[in-house]
């Protein structure tokens, strides 16, 4: 099963996703709101609200107002190396705010304070039932689906210093979509990630290379925060950002960024001037 938060009628709704048409669940303003309610999946199977087309529809970010949103960072092999790092014997954590999300198909505002804007393809974990202190079994049960994210980064903020959240939390920098694809339908350990700039792939890994898995990250956070319905968790990017290419490369004003995970599907962000 494929939802996601649209835009509609001056508001939000929650939506599922049929073969051309997306059937609104009415009642809910969101895809979190949704989510909150343990019986989420079969409300969104029984909807049968109004219909918008596929074309028509504009859809906003995976989740608007998620209470957490946690990010891994050197969570592939691939990258951790590329960064010239070992292997962490511990998740890296950082987190975002809200206002830091953006649609998936959203332009991105370059940032005139920070030339170097880094892109960093990620799957995305989408918590569904309340996670406190939960086994990796456990933690399972507790993830909704999946849906990606491009934590775009304004490297020369981030490595101001040693801490990274400087460069991760501007405003409407990180599109998250375009749906989420229900953890019975998603399996990531099968998926391949590939991030685009301009139509060239910069990065094109498996998501079986994840050092961390998401069931090990939702147990891991859990033992430290309740992880909540609605709550997001992107699990990192693989190799081939532009920061660690040699020239190196960043984005700028006319550049399209393509996200896209197997079964998931792609999401694309123009990025426009300051």
């Amino acid at each position: 099963m494929k939802l996601a938060t649209l835009r509609h009628r001056g508001g939000t709704a929650p939506a599922r996703r049929n073969d051309h048409t997306w059937t609104l669940i009415e009642g809910y303003a969101d895809l979190g709101a949704l989510l909150a309610r343990p019986n989420w999946r079969e409300l969104a199977e029984n909807a049968d609200g109004a219909e918008v087309k596929a074309e028509e529809a504009e859809l906003e970010t995976v989740v608007p107002s998620p209470g957490k949103v946690v990010c891994v960072g050197l969570n592939y092999a691939s990258h951790i190396k590329e960064m010239g790092r070992d292997l962490p014997s511990h998740p890296t954590l950082f987190a975002k705010y809200a206002e830091t999300l953006t649609g998936p198909f959203d332009p991105v505002t370059a940032v005139a304070e920070d030339p170097e804007l880094d892109w960093e393809g990620e799957l995305v974990a989408v918590i569904g039932a309340e996670a406190y202190r939960v086994s990796e079994e456990e933690a399972g049960t507790r993830i909704a689906g999946y849906t990606s994210a491009n934590d775009i980064s304004m490297r020369g903020w981030q490595f101001r210093t040693k801490e990274w959240l400087q460069g991760k939390m501007w405003a409407r920098s990180t599109p998250v979509g375009p749906v989420m694809v229900s953890a019975d339908e998603f399996d990531y350990r099968s998926s391949t990630l590939r991030t685009r700039v301009n139509g060239e792939i910069m990065q094109e890994h498996s998501t079986a290379d994840l050092v961390f898995t998401p069931e090990q990250l939702v147990s891991y956070i859990s033992t430290m925060i309740p992880l909540k319905p609605g709550d997001i968790v992107l699990t990192g990017t693989p190799g081939g950002v532009g920061r660690a290419r040699d020239p190196q490369v960043f984005l700028k004003p006319g550049d399209v960024v393509e996200v896209e995970v197997e079964g998931i599907g792609p999401m694309h962000s123009d990025i426009v001037e300051p």
